[in-house]
């Protein structure tokens, strides 16, 4: 298997400024085929996607569970990688794939694109929740072989939380493996509400989800 074995879709929403970083990283990395799966955009994501060179740009409901099915739906490689739009996959994650054995599903560790101490805590902090509990989230890069996927019907089109109710599916099928990557993270979200408030809001939400609290109710919180 080669890099070019290996899909990437990216769910997107008024990604402008960042969709098109996020689609020549992908191509950088050895990718061939690159889904871009617009959830209604009011700005230049589309056109922006377009001109940086995806594959398909495609237009689908909103939410990031309905994209992501969205874009695999188009999908044609062994294996599909879920990759957020102001994400960005270093130069050799593809290949990291490549070089695993039988890798049924996985995710990546991360670097949160800022020089605060603060940020490797939590870099280190989501490291060891995909090593010791089996759960990465979306933003690790989740990836995984193209049909196991469509075997587990894919993401649940929920408006929160897809990326957690994928990865409790899937780790009852194998134990995900993690890479080093690094998946370069944008900083925007702890810059604009806070480190500390957006890391407690985060925690919040997944003990709510954990007790039982509907995804509808969650995004209500989250926003």
């Amino acid at each position: 298997m080669n890099p070019s074995d290996i899909s990437v879709v990216i769910p997107a929403l008024n990604e402008q400024d960042s969709i098109g970083a996020c689609i020549q990283s992908a191509f950088a990395a050895g990718a061939t085929e690159v889904i871009v799966a617009d959830g209604g955009s009011q700005d230049a994501t589309a056109t922006r996607a377009t001109e940086a060179g995806a594959t398909k740009v495609i237009r689908s409901l909103p939410g990031r569970g309905t994209q992501l099915n969205s874009g695999a739906t188009f999908a044609s490689k062994e294996y599909v990688l879920f990759l957020h739009a102001d994400n960005r996959l270093s130069e050799n994650c593809l290949q990291q794939i490549c070089l695993c054995t039988d890798v049924v599903w996985g995710a990546f560790g991360q670097s949160i694109d800022s020089d605060r101490f603060v940020f490797r805590l939590l870099e280190k902090g989501n490291a060891l929740r995909v090593k010791w509990r089996g759960l990465p989230f979306g933003d690790q890069a989740i990836f995984v072989r193209r049909s196991t996927y469509k075997q587990q019907g894919g993401f649940d089109e929920i408006p929160l939380m897809e990326d957690v109710q994928f990865s409790k599916l899937m780790r009852r099928i194998a134990k995900p493996t993690f890479l080093p990557g690094p998946i370069t993270i944008s900083a925007r979200r702890w810059q604009k509400t806070g480190v500390v408030r957006q890391t407690l809001r985060n925690w919040k939400i997944q003990l709510a989800h954990r007790c039982g609290v509907s995804p509808q109710r969650l995004r209500k919180w989250y926003r």
